[in-house]
């Protein structure tokens, strides 16, 4: 490797050649070898003399042609052979083997070929150097590279369910190469779907040729993982192997994987895992292999391309680029042979092969190894499989059980933060003078930040700390605990300075390894268990939305509130569209109150509508109805009808009421997260939740809450006890947290209510380190105490009943009835009274006024029957008059009789108007004795100040204006008026 300088410098100095004109089809192609011995270069000739006769793997009419060297240790002189031996001979592909001394002559001929981009096929390079194209970019190799080990090591760990572990490497680019395949394979699943992550507690590198390892093996005992993982070559892994046994790390409890390379080392730990790449060293089989691979690759390329070129002849001139070279390590790379004499071989991108198979093998004795299992490749799978016999595995200290990996601390320490119930902190002044009472546990807070010491003591209770002395009891380990240094839960942020982000908070205490457990009301969520891990929840829980008390509200419509508008509307319709229907159908039944009413020898009284009404209005409000029913079959009908329609009615509002009422509970402004309110809120409502929190990070996580995480992002509170308070005050108008919390607070302070259903349901967890082997312990002990009760226990003793709860009569008891209540009802009897009173008086004046009219009335049929009786009196009379008159005709009296009655007549009348039926006007005084006139339909204009009406059959005030039919009775004299005011008119003559 290190003269690959001078090797690079004579190729681009010599240059080279090549005839890339062809005027006929290339059939002779060869193939170059740069082997190890005599040996396998006869078995290179037979496998090519033998390819020549199986026409199936050739291109049609081609013949393979051999050109072999042996390996030099001067990479000089190997550079120089190849040009004059090889590449003269116009080689299309070069097998080179791993040299028995030194590494430096397949890397040479990886060069050289590289430099012309012939391809070259390693049959025992194993190093990591080769799998970087920059460098040697037409090497391929039927062998996997060392680094590939780290594959099965990562099976082998999954297998006996090592998930944390040491990694002890050489710092050179097989050791960074292995390290970072390592990191691949660990975070990957494994073939039974096993998604568990592998942890490196610690990665220690040294520098090749090492003399002493002792006191990064010291620190590497001083961790919790008792699985070492060691990849260095064999003088390297000696030292490691004599240090660990100074320090008593090869005994029982201890567990070695180790590479190949050092599996042989004297001094190996008995108990040690290690591989072994299967036909590893059998190069005759892989020169085999190689050929055949080249062959294929060959007649695949002559079948699709067209402008195939011959390789370079020459290294002492320069010339064009061989391209064919180029497509025919493409074509290789692309090649699988499923029955290779040393298994399934296929290539990666950097020509690296794949489907490597290997032995374990365990070393159960000095210098004494067995094979314990194997990786091997599986045909119907197409996978590689992991198959282990553990009973034959001899472990370090020569036990047959397979040891943990792992030793668990016995001190923790442990970390939480002021959260009631959860934990209540009471601080100390002095801790020197103040204890802990009973209870309690000493939780002090440490600034980390300030320069200066100003750290606080504290003593601290609660649900948490009840769980964590009995986790404590379980499992037997003493721990320490403290307060959250920021006082935060733990969120990404960035970090000063920089714009990288980093953990704060308890989880970050966890990240940085400055605590090993967090015992806290800590919310498991996505982003969290990216970086720690998370026991089994201790207690579920929820988002909720905790808001102040409205006031209960009781209109005065409250005795309303079990029916809807629209019912209510409804049933005073059906009242009264009842009653009608009732009332024709008791009409006209002939066997109704109606009909019954009018016929003879019936005392009853017909259905009137308004006893209709009054029936329905019984039935409905339950009271006697006495009489006023329907009497027809019909009508009854309806009317049991409508009696089952009140009950249904009466019964239904009777049991709302209750609810109502009875059992009145205050309401939220809100209606949960789906509020129009929360999704677009106003300027003057504000929500918000705690800065970095869980919640915040559920908000931030929902795109469908986006809008809402930016409207809370800038009123977000630093702890829910300063967002709780300020709810009380009245600044902040919705908090949204967890469920736990907001429920024990709105039990604590009547003023306070949750909102809405529970969302983003999650749990709590006790948080500790990825890979701590405290994990599954601390899981199933808090399962235990799911199943025994003991949660339930807390939740008993510190959520429902901490503190003693204010509101949780108000919560279970019926509320009592007040004015407030049912005051609408009161009013609506008060109602009745004043529409009572109303229509006593409204009744009264229509009784007076209808009297006044019956009197009238009584007084116009006096009169009548007088003005009759006079009528009579004057027909009697004049037919008196018209028999004397007769009998007097001879002596001429009558004349002289009448002419002074009518002359009177006229004086009586003089001075008044009398507007005729032909609109003229003639004062009364012109009419004189002896003029007859008819005033049928006349109008009379009294003089000003005569009030009162007549007409032709009344007595009557004269009323100015009015017209009067002033017909005579006779239809022969006319009506006789007084124009006087005040008087009444009397038409008799």
């Amino acid at each position: 490797m290190m003269a690959s300088g001078w090797v690079w410098l004579c190729l681009l100095l010599a240059g080279w050649t090549s005839n890339n004109s062809m005027a006929a089809k290339i059939t002779n192609f060869t193939i170059g070898a740069v082997l190890n011995d005599d040996r396998h270069d006869t078995l290179f000739r037979e496998a090519i003399t033998e390819l020549n006769s199986d026409f199936t793997l050739l291109p049609v009419n081609a013949t393979l042609h051999s050109a072999s060297m042996r390996l030099d240790p001067n990479p000089i002189r190997t550079a120089l052979k190849m040009c004059n031996y090889l590449i003269a001979q116009q080689v299309y592909a070069v097998i080179v083997s791993h040299p028995v001394k030194g590494d430096l002559s397949p890397a040479t001929i990886s060069y050289t070929g590289g430099f012309y981009h012939i391809p070259i096929v390693g049959i025992s390079s194993r190093e990591a150097a080769f799998s970087d194209k920059n460098i040697h970019v037409s090497f391929l190799r039927t062998v996997a590279p060392f680094f590939h080990q780290a594959d099965v090591w990562a099976a082998l760990l999954r297998h006996f369910h090592f998930w944390q572990v040491m990694v002890i490497h050489s710092a050179d680019v097989d050791g960074y190469t292995l390290l970072n395949r390592l990191q691949t394979q660990f975070q990957s699943n494994d073939d039974d779907g096993e998604q568990r992550e592998i942890k490196f507690e610690l990665t220690k590198e040294f520098v090749p040729e090492l003399e002493d390892f002792s006191k990064e093996l010291q620190e590497i005992s001083e961790g919790q993982s008792r699985v070492y993982l060691v990849y260095a070559n064999a003088a390297d892994a000696a030292v490691i192997f004599r240090d660990a046994a100074k320090l008593n790390l090869t005994g029982a409890g201890h567990i070695w994987l180790v590479t190949e390379q050092a599996l042989d080392v004297p001094g190996v730990p008995i108990g040690a895992l290690g591989l072994q790449q299967m036909h590893a060293s059998n190069e005759a089989a892989h020169i085999r292999d190689s050929l055949y691979l080249l062959s294929s690759a060959l007649r695949e390329m002559e079948g699709s391309e067209k402008d195939i070129t011959a390789p370079p002849q020459d290294c002492n001139s320069s010339g064009a680029v061989w391209e064919t070279g180029r497509l025919y390590f493409e074509y290789i790379k692309k090649q699988v042979l499923n029955d290779g004499l040393t298994g399934k071989i296929a290539f990666d991108d950097n020509g690296d092969r794949l489907f490597s198979e290997y032995d374990i093998v365990n070393v159960n004795r000095p210098h004494a190894k067995t094979k314990v299992g194997q990786f091997f490749y599986s045909k119907y799978q197409n996978v590689l499989k992991l198959n282990v016999n553990d009973s034959e595995i001899v472990w370090p200290g020569g036990l047959r059980q397979k040891p943990e990996g792992f030793i668990i601390p016995t001190f923790l320490k442990v970390m939480t933060i002021v959260e009631q119930p959860f934990v209540y902190a009471r601080r100390i002044n002095d801790p020197s003078v103040e204890t802990c009472n009973d209870g309690e546990v000493a939780c002090p807070w440490f600034n980390n930040t300030a320069e200066s010491s100003t750290d606080r003591f504290y003593c601290c209770r609660g649900y948490c700390i009840d769980l964590l002395k009995e986790l404590a009891k379980k499992n037997n380990f003493t721990y320490s605990l403290a307060l959250s240094p920021d006082g935060q839960f733990g969120s990404l942020s960035p970090k000063n300075g920089t714009g990288k982000k980093e953990w704060n908070g308890l989880i970050g205490e966890l990240v940085e390894d400055r605590a090993d457990m967090i015992v806290a009301p800590l919310t498991i969520n996505p982003e969290r268990a990216q970086v720690i891990e998370f026991s089994k929840p201790f207690k579920y829980q929820g988002i909720t939305i905790l808001e102040k008390k409205q006031p209960k509200s009781s209109t005065l419509v409250s005795f309303l509130q079990p029916f809807r508008d629209t019912l209510w509307i409804l049933v005073m319709v059906s009242v009264h569209v009842v009653a009608l229907v009732l009332y024709l159908l008791d009409r006209f039944s002939p066997f109704g109150r109606f009909r019954l009413a009018n016929a003879e020898n019936t005392e009853e009284d017909a259905l009137n509508l308004s006893s209709a009404i009054w029936f329905a209005w019984g039935v409905l409000l339950n009271s006697g109805i006495g009489e006023g029913t329907p009497r027809s079959f019909s009508a009854r009908v309806l009317g049991m009808v409508w009696a089952g329609f009140a009950m249904i009615i009466v019964a239904s509002y009777t049991a709302n009421l209750a609810a109502f009422l009875v059992l009145d509970r205050p309401k939220t402004s809100l209606s949960g997260i789906n509020d129009p309110r929360l999704r677009n809120p106003m300027e003057n409502f504000t929500y918000a939740t705690v800065r970095g929190s869980a919640v915040d990070m559920y908000f931030r996580r929902q795109v469908e809450l986006s809008n809402m995480y930016r409207t809370m992002e800038g009123n977000n509170y630093p702890t829910a006890e300063e967002a709780i308070e300020a709810v009380k005050e009245g600044k902040l108008k919705a908090f949204i947290w967890d469920s736990s919390r907001l429920e024990f607070e709105a039990a604590q302070d009547c003023d306070l209510v949750t909102a809405g259903e529970l969302f983003g349901r999650s749990g709590y967890g006790i948080g500790l380190r990825k890979g701590s082997p405290w994990t599954d312990v601390i899981t199933l002990s808090v399962l235990d105490f799911h199943e025994r009760g003991f949660m339930e226990d807390l939740d008993e003793r510190w959520i429902k009943l901490g503190s003693g709860q204010q509101c949780e009569h108000d919560e279970k008891t019926p509320a009592t009835l007040g004015l407030k209540n049912m005051a609408g009802v009161f009013i609506l009897v008060a109602a009745g009274i004043v529409c009572g009173v109303g229509l006593i008086f409204i009744e009264i004046m229509y009784k007076r006024h209808q009297i006044r009219r019956q009197r009238r009335m009584e007084l116009a049929r006096h009169v009548t029957d007088k003005w009759r009786t006079m009528v009579e009196k004057r027909k009697n009379l004049r037919a008196a008059l018209e028999n004397q008159r007769s009998r007097l005709k001879s002596n001429g009296k009558v004349n002289d009789s009448m002419t002074a009655t009518r002359r009177t007549v006229g004086n009586k009348m003089a001075g008044s108007n009398i507007r005729t039926a032909n609109n003229t006007e003639e004062n009364l005084a012109t009419l004189m004795p002896g003029n007859m006139m008819e005033m049928q339909s006349a109008q009379y204009h009294p003089p000003d100040g005569v009030t009162g009406l007549f007409s032709a059959n009344r007595r009557s005030k004269l009323t100015r204006g009015t017209s009067v039919d002033m017909t005579d009775p006779l239809q022969q004299q006319p009506a006789v008026v007084c124009g006087r005011p005040g008087l009444y008119v009397d038409f008799s003559v």
